[in-house]
């Protein structure tokens, strides 16, 4: 009886790659289950296998509570301190006392309930097993077999008892996958979840390109060239902006690789995925520029307070350079970042003409200046009045048709202009209204309601908006209590409105 179970300790824990004390335990479980069902009572088993020998002992136990407790529910199971030191004088509360009793055999049913009892405990630990080997390595690019492939997604042993789990969504569209197929894919999230899949992974995402491209091309992880982004629109095309960290080396002729191979090797991976090899730029328009390929940029404006660039090509390549669906802009745009515009030539300069046009006029009527002045700031970028009030004056005196005297009195003209705009704004925020439900509000006085409407507090829903130090702010003749209560007012009829 002892070898059989230790045979059985150390076939399972050989096998299946897991701690004997692990299966000691649940062979444990399972013979006091047994005995539980031989005795036919609602009985507390305790079972004790020797790790050496593999010899056990049977046990029935008690959970002792104190004498006055009114939580006994199954007197077979529990006892009172009265009761539990007659079976052992050093009971407690809160602990076991147990007798020895006749030990069921590790027959045949013991061994069938003992091995669903490790079978269990053996996924548990197994999965336990992979979480600790995974956790932490979201990011990685990960291989392995495909094992089946259902309508929810695809199936891969990773080896070690490991299995990944790609969604429909995270695999590229219409690629034929089956199994035993050989597939790699990026670890995205790891779950401790007790069924169901626990590694997540998606064939998608940007990254994972970016780790093919690590794989195919050794100077990435040579240090001599790096990958600073990528793009893609999953199975049809993608972009990838690379940088070479050593003038000897092209970056973009290094990952196309010898006759297309490199570049060609990972299309393959993505179900035929064409992918453009752009390289980087620390000129932000230039990398835009790099980023439209194949299609040729005729001009580019750049707008940086907008965030965005206005991209000029020749007519006969706008389908080229906006692609099947906007696929060539949007990609362009996800891979530089900036907001991107196509147009044609033709419009672009008629964009800006109308805008030098609407500058010419803005400078020239609010500076009080004629139109050659104003022409001569906007062909040196200025934009706004801000711009002319406020850059060094330095810079201003730079322009050959300037000098001293024209630089101080446009800088001057520019500051009234702004103020005149101050005091204009501060005039309309002052000559407001509160509305008709801010000053019905009960406990608000109109004198409070006028000056709450000068600083743009209009409505009760204003009011509730606020905080309390807010409205303290605004109004110094209150205390913290009477502000506090005055927005609770305001806010009631939200609580209304749940209710």
């Amino acid at each position: 009886m002892s070898t059989e179970i230790s045979m059985v300790v150390d076939a399972v824990s050989n096998e299946k790659g897991v701690e004997k004390e692990i299966i000691f335990e649940a062979i444990e479980a399972a013979l006091a289950s047994a005995t539980r069902r031989k005795h036919g009572e609602d009985i507390e088993v305790r079972v004790s296998i020797d790790r050496d020998s593999g010899e056990y002992d049977t046990f029935r136990r008690w959970l002792v509570f104190a004498d006055d407790s009114t939580e006994l529910e199954t007197p077979d199971r529990e006892l009172r301190m009265i009761d539990a030191v007659e079976v052992d004088e050093t009971a407690e509360p809160g602990g076991y006392v147990e007798i020895p009793m006749e030990s069921v055999k590790f027959g045949r049913i013991a061994a069938q309930m003992a091995k669903q009892v490790i079978v269990q405990k053996v996924r548990e630990a197994e999965r336990e097993q992979v979480i600790e080997e995974f956790q932490g390595r979201e990011g990685e690019m990960l291989s392995g077999i495909v094992k089946r492939v259902d309508r929810n997604g695809v199936y891969i042993d990773l080896g070690g008892n490991a299995e990944g789990f790609v969604s429909r969504e995270q695999m590229v569209p219409r690629e034929p996958v089956r199994p035993q197929d050989r597939i790699k894919a990026l670890l995205t999230e790891v779950r401790p979840e007790i069924r169901g899949p626990q590694l997540f992974m998606t064939r998608t995402s940007p990254q994972f390109l970016i780790e093919l491209f690590k794989i195919e091309v050794p100077e990435v992880g040579q240090g001599l060239i790096d990958i600073l982004g990528s793009a893609r629109d999953p199975g049809l095309r993608a972009k990838i902006a690379v940088r070479s960290n050593d003038n000897r080396i092209d970056a973009v002729g290094a990952c196309v690789g010898m006759r297309g191979s490199r570049v060609q090797a990972v299309s393959n991976e993505l179900a035929g995925e064409r992918v453009d090899i752009i390289l980087w730029d620390d000129n932000s328009a230039q990398f835009v520029i790099n980023a439209m390929s194949p299609a040729e940029v005729v001009s580019i404006v750049v707008d940086e307070d907008k965030h965005s660039m206005d991209v000029a090509v020749e007519e006969d390549k706008l389908s080229q350079a906006i692609g099947r669906g906007g696929q060539n802009i949007r990609l362009a745009s996800e891979l530089s970042g900036w907001e991107l515009n196509v147009m044609t030539a033709q419009d672009a300069e008629e964009k800006s003409e109308s805008e030098m046009k609407a500058l010419i006029g803005l400078f020239s009527k609010q500076l009080d200046v004629d139109e050659e002045v104003s022409l001569i700031l906007v062909q040196e970028g200025f934009s706004t009045i801000e711009e002319v009030a406020y850059v060094p004056a330095s810079e201003l005196i730079e322009i050959e048709e300037f000098d001293a005297g024209i630089v101080d009195e446009l800088r001057s003209r520019a500051r009234d202009v702004l103020l005149t705009q101050a005091i204009v704004q501060e005039e309309k925020i002052d000559e407001s209204e509160p509305a008709e439900d801010l000053l019905s509000l009960d406990g608000m006085e109109k004198s409070m309601a006028f000056l709450l409407a000068s600083k743009g507090v209009v409505t009760r829903e204003d009011l509730a908006e606020l905080a309390t130090d807010d409205l303290l702010e605004i109004n110094e003749e209150i205390n913290q209590e009477e502000a506090a209560a005055l927005i609770m007012r305001a806010r009631a009829h939200w609580f209304e409105e749940e209710q």
